[in-house]
């Protein structure tokens, strides 16, 4: 089930690009933008990556955390091919996706297969869902953030 504004963010312990451990909980008291996408360097992902990136200065100290089931090698190089910036996690087992409840069922071209959903949620200082964004579309994902940091 998909976290909603006021629940407490579901923790999780995942390596980055670096293959450094990161827990949301070592965030705490700063706002955090988690956002789960299913292919670093594709179309979709590399759009969304982009308009995060170039908000950047636009968010004051808010963390950006991108979360996809891609390995830390594979994360390694489209942070460097963008020079995005930001943390890229890696949830090869998709344990925190499907805590999140954004591991799906997808169905494309007739083909059903498990799959992330593409979606954002920012986490206020103390822990809990301050906005969700279920099905956001890449370029939505910038703009929303932005609106909800200036409401």
């Amino acid at each position: 089930m998909t976290p909603t504004t006021g629940d407490r963010a579901p923790a999780f312990h995942l390596s980055d690009q670096h293959e450094t451990k990161h827990r949301l909980s070592s965030f705490k008291g700063r706002k955090v933008l988690i956002y789960f996408y299913p292919k670093a360097d594709t179309p979709g992902c590399t759009t969304q990556a982009c308009g995060l990136r170039d908000i950047a200065d636009e968010i004051g100290d808010t963390v950006v955390i991108g979360i996809s089931p891609d390995k830390p090698a594979k994360l390694a190089k489209f942070d460097a091919k963008y020079d995005l910036g930001f943390m890229l996690l890696s949830d090869e087992d998709h344990a925190v996706a499907e805590k999140y409840g954004v591991w799906v069922e997808k169905n494309m071209y007739g083909k059903k297969y498990m799959g992330v959903q593409r979606s954002a949620l920012l986490i206020d200082e103390k822990g809990k869902v301050a906005e969700a964004w279920p099905k956001i579309t890449p370029k939505d994902t910038p703009t929303k953030l932005l609106a909800a940091l200036d409401s």
